[in-house]
């Protein structure tokens, strides 16, 4: 699992809910939130999200951007966007290729994990143990959103 400090993987291209190709260096120089997820439409993976999305503003007004990526298909990120209404990036992760990199892939199954790259595209922070319902506290609370 990386950890705080390591570098993040740069050569990890993924498909986003609307199939287009998106790769993670794009966001260099960029605060991001990487979350891994299970799947979608799940009620943990749901209340994580919706989560994230009600407390969107907060986080563009600190200028980090979120993504999940789960195993889900495109097709299933798609439904997914378009029924919680979320305002970010999903990536479709089907070979587990950005889980097994980020240390996000246990016995095969992709596991709740988080991390907080920097502009310099380290890990700032990592989140093992994540809760769907407490974790996006977490974050506000890490990166006090809400002053």
């Amino acid at each position: 699992m990386l950890k705080e400090g390591d570098n993040v993987p740069k050569d990890i291209e993924l498909n986003d809910q609307d199939g287009n190709l998106v790769r993670l260096n794009d966001y260099l120089g960029e605060k991001i939130v990487v979350y891994f997820y299970p799947k979608d439409n799940t009620p943990g993976c749901t209340i994580e999200a919706k989560n994230f999305r009600n407390s969107i503003e907060d986080y563009r007004k600190k200028g980090i951007k979120i993504i999940g990526i789960s195993a889900d298909s495109v097709k299933s990120h798609e439904k997914f966007v378009s029924k919680y209404d979320l305002p970010f990036t999903l990536l479709s992760d089907p070979e587990k290729k950005a889980a097994k990199a980020f240390g996000a892939l246990e016995k095969g199954r992709v596991k709740r994990r988080t991390w907080l790259i920097n502009e310099n595209w380290q890990i700032e922070k990592a989140f093992e143990k994540v809760s769907p319902l407490k974790h996006n506290q977490e974050l506000n609370e890490y990166y006090q959103l809400k002053k």
